[in-house]
């Protein structure tokens, strides 16, 4: 846990993807299994254990702080890990109120007794409540060290020292990427913890080296290893579990109380996408991430074989007939420079639609649908997976919502993604449908080093033979000229399209965005001036600040007076230096506070750009807006002079004209 701690406290202050990469590669390569595998599982899927966590966490920090205290303790902090950690006492927290009830053991059956030893998941042991007593800090000093506190005369400190080193050896060769590298420093650690065995990386000399983020080594006990904790909390009542969190709360220090909590909460939010984890362990071992992309679906945390393969001690693992997920091909944005160097004879151009870009992969009887990030969302769409069972291929295309053979608004799509399951009532409210693109597999037959212009051929053959139901083809857009294709696209909003596609005719199908292979064509965003109404604070480094904001637009009354009503909310396109001066002046102006939000006069104005207006029922206007950002702060306008609902709706029935921009047409 000591060392997944460090790792997670270099990531959070660490802003280069670089060395993000580089401090993740170093932990996988040098964190022994089953540990790095339940690290790699945190930062990516999820562990897969489930617990009532936010209910654990409440019934233990009320044995010990007044309920309203925590709650305004946590606004104020916006991330329950960090309060949680922080909050935790130094002296051990009472847990005998409710351990009146035998513990059982991880598969459910008999007793966790003080003598058992119940076995975890791939043969590894979770350490009994004896071990506990006898290895844990507490049996001794009855006290856990939190975060910055003494260690005899000198004290903990975390800091990040970015500077050049050599680059290390990669098993004897090879390189990790960048040659900076971040070091954790620990005051005179070795006081505490004893010698360490010497690091992979070199020291710099200034305390331990960033090298040794990644040990599981020292004076920490095994029981609080990342695969004994996740061992210990795979099953049992949350009763029961509840008590075993609140051990292991008790036996770490406010670093490996955080990091428990990040591992066990299934969103570390440390800066790490999925991909990137992914990238990360491929590049620390010299492969391609689509080597392990292709193969990710097919395996299960902690990832025994994938990383027996990576060390070369086993063959790449085989997802055999499992659906998994190929990794999609991306387009670049179509810039002002690009159109010279385009033959419009070269491409062919598909509509844009307005939904998320899926891949379908039916293979041995079963069905699951992608997002482009590889994440699994089968669960939220059974009409999809029923539509595809019984086929065995693997398709790319668009998931929108649609009914009597119209495209709903994106925002009727928002009502069944991220959501674990659907009933009955939504799925006829909201029906899915996908929009075929690409076929990329035909039974076994990998079709993508084919040119688009036969995968395409392939594509539509198919489907005329196959025809699975809620999909159709996405249709071709003929052209003659980019002239001709400018004219459609500057219908596209009116049409309820994002934009266009351009493909070349002979592009084979490769992973990631492969230049001057496909572009997109998006249509320019809409603009309008909204007044500032309410103020909240941000979470994680904003939670200190007012930074989402919700803004309005005018209304008229019935007897000639006007109001603010709602159309949308934002939290980004300002700069640091922005938020200061819009957090001080909405502390200067609030006129109503709800809990962490704040009502403020009529006072600023903000230019928000957005792709679209839709029917809403959650904002009193009537509307709100998809995708809204602050593109800039009209300091010099009178909120008076901000725009209407009357504005708003003409957008929303299609009447506005479109403006697009000079620098954004082609020339051809």
């Amino acid at each position: 846990m000591r060392a997944f701690a460090r790792l997670l406290d270099c990531l959070v202050y660490t802003q280069s993807r670089n060395r993000k990469t580089a401090l993740l590669g170093h932990y996988f390569r040098s964190t022994p299994d089953p540990d790095r595998g339940w690290a790699l599982a945190a930062l990516t899927d999820g562990i897969p254990v489930r617990l009532p966590l936010r209910r654990m966490l409440s019934d233990l920090t009320g044995r010990f702080i007044d309920p309203v205290l925590y709650q305004l303790s946590r606004d104020y902090v916006g991330d329950t890990a960090e309060t949680v950690a922080l909050l935790w006492p130094d002296d051990p927290v009472d847990l005998s109120r409710q351990t009146n009830t035998p513990t059982p053991s991880p598969q459910g059956g008999g007793e966790w007794s003080e003598g058992s030893r119940a076995p975890l998941a791939h043969g590894h042991d979770y350490q009994t409540q004896d071990d506990i007593r006898r290895t844990s800090p507490l049996s001794s000093t009855g006290k856990s060290r939190g975060r910055g506190e003494k260690l005899g005369e000198k004290s903990l400190q975390l800091s990040l020292d970015l500077i050049p080193t050599p680059n290390p050896s990669r098993q004897e060769g090879g390189e990790l990427s960048g040659g900076i590298f971040a070091h954790v420093v620990d005051v005179d650690i070795q006081q505490q913890d004893g010698p360490r065995p010497t690091s992979p990386l070199p020291s710099t000399g200034m305390g331990r080296g960033w090298g040794d983020a990644g040990h599981n080594s020292g004076a920490e006990p095994a029981y609080l290893s990342l695969g004994n904790v996740i061992g210990a909390m795979a099953s049992g009542t949350a009763a029961e579990r509840t008590v075993r969190l609140g051990q292991f709360l008790n036996a770490l220090d406010a670093s490996g109380r955080w990091a428990l909590l990040k591992l066990l909460g299934g969103a570390p939010r440390v800066g790490v996408s999925a991909r990137l984890a992914r990238t990360a362990l491929a590049e620390a071992y010299g492969r391609d991430v689509s080597e392990i992309e292709e193969i990710w679906h097919a395996l299960e945390p902690p990832y025994l074989d994938l990383f027996a393969w990576l060390d070369g001690r086993a063959e790449r693992p085989d997802p055999g007939s499992k659906p998994v997920f190929r990794p999609v091909m991306l387009a670049h944005p179509v810039e002002e420079g690009d159109w010279p160097k385009l033959a419009p004879e070269d491409f062919v151009a598909e509509w844009k639609w307005d939904g998320i870009r899926v891949q379908v992969s039916a293979r041995g009887g079963d069905v699951r649908m992608f997002s482009r990030q590889g994440d699994d969302i089968s669960r939220a769409f059974p009409e999809i997976r029923s539509a595809f069972q019984g086929h065995d291929c693997v398709v790319d295309g668009e998931l929108l919502i649609m009914r009597d053979g119209e495209i709903a608004p994106f925002n009727d799509l928002q009502q069944r993604l991220n959501r674990k399951a659907v009933t009955a009532k939504m799925m006829a409210a909201y029906p899915p449908h996908v929009r075929l693109y690409d076929l990329l597999f035909d039974g076994q037959e990998d079709l993508r080093a084919l040119p688009f212009s036969e995968r395409r051929t392939r594509l539509e053959t198919w489907y005329a033979s196959h025809h699975p139901p809620s999909t159709d083809v996405s249709p071709l857009v003929a052209f003659t000229t980019f002239e001709d294709l400018n004219v459609l696209w500057s219908s596209s909003r009116a049409e309820g399209i994002e934009g266009l596609m351009l493909k070349r005719r002979d592009s084979a199908y490769q992973a990631g965005r492969i230049k001057g292979q496909w572009f997109k064509w998006k249509r320019a965003a809409l603009t309008l001036d909204c007044v500032l109404m309410y103020a909240q604070r941000g979470s994680g480094k904003r939670s200190s600040y007012y930074s989402d904001y919700t803004f309005g637009v005018w209304q008229e009354d019935a007897d000639g007076g006007r109001q603010l009503v709602p159309v949308g909310k934002a939290y980004s396109g300002f700069t640091d230096e922005e938020l200061l001066l819009l957090d001080r002046w909405i502390r200067n102006n609030t006129v109503e506070t709800f809990g962490p939000v704040r009502a403020v006069d009529p006072g600023i104005v903000f230019e928000v750009a957005f792709d679209a207006v839709h029917a809403s029922t959650r904002h009193k206007s009537g509307v709100a807006m998809r995708f809204p950002r602050i593109h800039r702060i009209r300091w010099d306008k009178p909120a008076a002079e901000a725009d209407t609902l009357e504005t708003v709706l003409r957008l929303l029935s299609g009447g506005s004209e479109v403006t697009v921009d000079d620098a954004a047409r082609p020339t051809r």
